[in-house]
C-alpha cells in the first residue's frame, strides 16, 4: 500500500488503523466541514502538499464514510 491511499478501502484502513481514528459521525462531519472551507489554513496547507485531485479525494472519501454511517 501506497503512504498515499489511492482507494476507500485504503483511506479507511489509514485513518481506522494506522492512525486509530474512529470514523465517528462527528468526526465525519467536521473533516468534511474542514475540507469543504477553502478559507480554512489547514484545507489550504492541505492541498498546498497533496494536491487539488487528492484533496477532492479526501472529500469524497469522508463523504461516501458518513452515508456509510448514516445507514
Amino acid at each position: 500500500m501506497s503512504i498515499i491511499p489511492t482507494t476507500y478501502a485504503e483511506w479507511e484502513h489509514c485513518i481506522t488503523v494506522t492512525c486509530g481514528v474512529p470514523l465517528t459521525p462527528e468526526y465525519v462531519a467536521e473533516r468534511i466541514a474542514a475540507l469543504e472551507n477553502h478559507q480554512d489554513v489547514h484545507t489550504q496547507k492541505y492541498i498546498e502538499q497533496w494536491g487539488k485531485e487528492q484533496h477532492a479525494r479526501s472529500l469524497a472519501w469522508f463523504k461516501e464514510a458518513q452515508a456509510k454511517l448514516s445507514k
